[in-house]
């Protein structure tokens, strides 16, 4: 049922979201499968009142799930104000409207160092881009969760690979003491 709500969510998104020229900035909109969200946020280990940031947020699902079965405070920051419309009506329809929130802007450009979490499903070049903010912002022990990429320079503390689909692999880092 979930992923049938996505996929008309995404449906009725979409001649907006064609239209948008924020379209195309560090990853195309590609949801994130309802088990490897799963796997992301229980890799994470997130503890309930911790600060989960979903960067490229899409359609809110990853902060959904961390709002609801983590009790966290999510906030994603979305370019694309067609998707950023979307997902607040997905996270009003869920009812956490007060622990989740998306935000219009620009990853290379936000400030999130209040993050505990941080996920992000870009590619590996994109990842590069978004390393240095990464370490700009991040405290140490924050965690960061990567969907199909490795973050270039950084060693995984955990990766795991799932079956789901043709196959998604999950890394997982951490932020060392400075």
């Amino acid at each position: 049922m979930r992923s049938s709500v996505g996929l008309v969510l995404f449906l009725l998104c979409l001649p907006a979201f064609a239209q948008d020229p924020y379209t195309k900035k560090l990853a195309p909109y590609v949801a994130s499968p309802g088990k490897v969200v799963e796997m992301m946020l229980e890799m994470a280990r997130i503890k309930p009142g911790e600060t989960v940031y979903d960067l490229g947020s899409g359609d809110g699902r990853i902060l959904i799930a961390a709002a609801v079965k983590y009790k966290a405070r999510a906030v994603g920051v979305e370019i694309s104000p067609a998707l950023v419309t979307a997902a607040t009506e997905e996270i009003k329809k869920a009812g956490v409207s007060d622990r989740a929130t998306v935000i219009q802007g620009d990853v290379l450009h936000t400030d999130f160092s209040s993050a505990d979490v941080v996920t992000i499903y870009m590619d590996v070049a994109s990842n590069a881009k978004l390393r240095p903010q990464l370490e700009k912002y991040l405290k140490p022990g924050a965690r960061v969760v990567s969907h199909d990429a490795e973050v270039p320079g950084w060693k995984a503390v955990r990766v795991e690979k799932t079956a789901e689909g043709n196959g998604h692999t999950i890394y997982l880092y951490q932020i060392p003491a400075k």
